[in-house]
């Protein structure tokens, strides 16, 4: 998206302030569950602050269009999996704010101090680029160790965190509290990083972006269905993290004054605190901490992406408070990105999921920010040409937030006359199919051959298996690759996603695919320079089963597994199946709303425009995708196909159509309003709460509500509760109605 000027003279109407908040809001989160569901990054971090900077303007301007689960109140991501159980936190894991100049952080400090009444001291830390983590530990010893996700649940990591070196599973010493909890930073260490991507290099599997992408995937794997081998080099990667702690979570009354002696009471329990810490007393001194780190960032062992600054006296945190999603006592401040020269090879063009082709360039290979960088997104043809740059040009390279590869722009000066302009390609790449705008006035060429394009099925594909719809394991990339790359003279097994769910194994096990980069199409090398072929369907038969007479390949586990796996995925939440089907705006959130409400992709299909607009969630513009996208043939075929291999595209027990299911539970026939910031629940998560109470989650008030659970921004719907002589509940009480009725109010 282009930057918008926030000081421009010409405001937005409501209306167009509307439509871009929504169309903001479902960039933002598509950024986000890339990033904490999928370990992937779609945006640079840049990019990603530049959408939430003109989010948060736009609500300012109309407040009213702030919904409660908008990106600027929530917290990671949005998604939910199968792979590990939930563990919800004892205290909410909050983000940070950020800043990025000099002026800015002053700015934060002298409003944190103002809020405060008096002077304060600052701790300074190292931003760690890595991984969250909580620890939960009762009477000192470690009882569960969970992921931030949404920040008010997380997953639990807490097997493979007994392999990390230097995280005690029982605290030194004596007078451990009955329940604290301890956050802090897994991370690689830079060397462990650099010998970990080597070791994928030498067998060919894909190499972590960064150490942040490696500190994840590396945390949650599961030791389910690996065989011994795999399992020693799961634990063994395992055995490469490390972690820092910066904080706490539940601890009711710590016996220290300040953040510093925190670390200090923390380091004798044993735990690992990182030494790069300085309390000051002016911000001049936490200044002279960012500029001496900005300048010796990489004398650090780990990469660091910032500086936290923190008030130090714990008293204050209570009182400075927090927002849904940030403390207001804490602030990141963000290092400008580093920059590096490298050649352009070349400039290729991807074709993704949604059919848009994106020029990539290819470069040689160059460390950057701590990773080496071999190609980055050019966006479109209108985008290079802005850049100037030519296939052959020296160009400026830098890591945009430290994470996504940015080309600037070429050295001129360093041209010889060899270099050739890059011409955009006029067919689609991966099907020959003519390129075009979409619609007049787009920029980006797309290819319209959504149904059969190669590219475009495989990624939609391989959304159908990640982890915010069905949630296969065994449908990632190379899985969706395999089932969608043509093969001559026959046809791959899924020329598009209608047959997902008749495959066998004996479609699988004759699959042999070239491992390609997913955005340049290019094949992916091994050591020694040749390009590799993976069959990971397939296996050469065994001693005993040549004996047996069996001969040519033979199913592997992996194709095993995916038939298995697919079959279970017949039967996921309707909402799920909602995701899968790739229609354009309905991801988690909005596929709830619509299941929840109409109980069967038969009712939404019958439902009109205005009946799929009004449901809690949705709204005019998921509601024309939706009328849009049944309106094609061979959309139906999909879920005519499915539905014949078995799939459930309805909620058992479902009543109907805006009715609420009558599965009993503690507010059986009650129904209940959220509205607001209710700390410890998002907009989603209080519906689901009263749903899965028995209640019905409503939208609106009237004289049939039963409470009105309000929070800060609760507005209109709060006004109509007081008017009405409703009962309006505050979180903690909402809490305590949807787990133990509303009875439990009057003890």
């Amino acid at each position: 998206m282009a930057s918008v000027d926030e000081t421009a003279p010409a405001a937005p109407s409501r209306e167009e302030a509307a439509d871009e908040v929504a169309a903001l809001t479902i960039r933002i989160n598509e950024a986000r569950d890339a990033y904490y569901e999928r370990d992937t990054v779609i945006i640079s971090d840049a990019e990603y602050d530049e959408l939430m900077r003109r989010l948060e303007a736009l609500e300012r301007l109309y407040p009213e269009l702030q919904s409660q689960d908008s990106p600027t109140l929530t917290v990671g991501g949005r998604g939910e999996t199968t792979l590990f159980a939930p563990v919800e936190h004892a205290e909410r894991m909050l983000s940070l704010d950020n800043v990025f100049s000099a002026d800015e952080l002053a700015e934060w400090a002298t409003r944190a101090r103002a809020a405060a009444g008096r002077d304060v001291h600052w701790l300074c830390e190292l931003k760690i680029d890595g991984l969250a983590l909580n620890l939960r530990y009762r009477r000192g010893r470690l009882v569960s160790a969970a992921t931030r996700g949404d920040g008010r649940v997380g997953e639990d990591v807490t097997e493979n965190v007994r392999f990390v070196p230097g995280i005690p599973m029982q605290l030194e010493g004596t007078g451990h509290p009955e329940l604290v909890e301890v956050r802090g930073e897994v991370f690689f260490p830079t060397a462990a990083f650099d010998a970990l991507n080597a070791r994928q290099a030498e067998t060919g599997e894909r190499e972590f972006a960064n150490p942040r992408n490696a500190a994840s995937g590396s945390l949650r794997q599961k030791a389910e269905g690996k065989n011994a081998a795999q399992i020693e080099l799961m634990r063994a990667r395992l055995g490469g993290l490390q972690m820092l702690v910066h904080g706490i979570g539940a601890w009711p009354d710590p016996p220290v004054a300040a953040q510093s002696e925190v670390y200090g009471l923390l380091a004798e329990w044993g735990l690992p605190t990182s030494t790069r810490f300085r309390v000051v007393d002016s911000i001049e001194g936490v200044q002279e901490f960012v500029a001496y780190y900005g300048e010796h960032r990489h004398s650090v062992e780990h990469e660091i992406d910032g500086v936290v600054v923190k008030v130090d006296e714990l008293a204050l945190h209570a009182e400075l408070g927090a927002t849904s999603r940030a403390p207001r006592w804490a602030i990141a401040y963000k290092y400008p990105p580093e920059q590096v020269n490298t050649t352009l090879v070349d400039i290729v063009v991807s074709v993704g999921r949604t059919g848009r082709a994106t020029p990539y360039a290819v470069m040689e290979p160059v460390r950057v920010a701590g990773s080496v960088v071999r190609q980055a997104t050019l966006h479109n043809q209108e985008v290079v040409k802005a850049k100037g740059v030519l296939i052959g040009d020296t160009v400026v390279l830098r890591k945009a937030g430290d994470v996504i590869p940015e080309v600037l722009g070429p050295v001129v000066e360093l041209r010889d006359g060899t270099e050739r302009e890059f011409v955009m390609p006029a067919e689609c790449p991966e099907c020959g199919t003519p390129l075009r705008p979409m619609k007049e006035g787009d920029i980006d060429l797309r290819c319209p051959n959504a149904r059969t394009c190669p590219a475009q099925v495989r990624g939609r594909v391989e959304h159908i298996g990640s982890r915010g719809a069905l949630d296969i394991e065994a449908l990632g990339e190379v899985s969706a690759a395999a089932l969608t790359q043509p093969r001559v003279p026959a046809e791959p097994p899924l020329p598009t996603e209608a047959g997902l769910f008749d495959l066998t194994v004996d479609d699988l096990t004759p699959i042999e695919v070239v491992v390609r980069d997913a955005e340049t199409g290019l094949e992916k090398l091994d050591a020694d320079g040749s390009a590799r072929v993976r069959a990971p369907f397939r296996r050469n038969p065994t001693s005993a089963e040549r004996k047996a007479g069996l001969e040519g390949p033979q199913p592997s586990a992996s194709a095993i597994k995916l038939i298995d796996e697919i079959a279970k995925a017949k039967t996921k939440p309707l909402w799920r199946i909602l995701v899968s089907l790739n229609i354009r705006h309905v991801g988690p959130v909005a596929a709830r709303a619509l299941a929840d409400h109409f109980g069967s992709l038969e009712a939404i299909r019958a439902a009109s425009r205005d009946e799929l607009a009004e449901v809690e969630g949705v709204g005019s513009i998921i509601a024309d995708s939706l009328i849009d996208w049944f309106e094609v043939d061979w959309h139906r075929e999909i879920v005519d196909r499915w539905a014949a291999a078995g799939v459930q595209f309805a909620t058992p027990g479902h009543p109907g159509p805006g009715r609420a299911t009558d599965g009993g539970g503690v507010l059986a026939g009650l129904t209940v309003v959220a509205t607001g910031s209710l700390e410890g629940f998002t907009r989603e998560g209080a519906q689901e709460a009263i749903i899965a109470a028995g209640g019905k989650a409503a939208s609106s008030v009237s004289k049939k509500t039963d409470f009105v659970a309000a929070g800060p921004g609760a507005g209109s719907k709060l006004a109509k509760a007081e008017e009405l002589g409703i009962r309006i509940l505050d979180a903690a009480q909402f809490a305590i109605l949807v787990t133990k009725g509303p009875d439990a109010l009057e003890q």
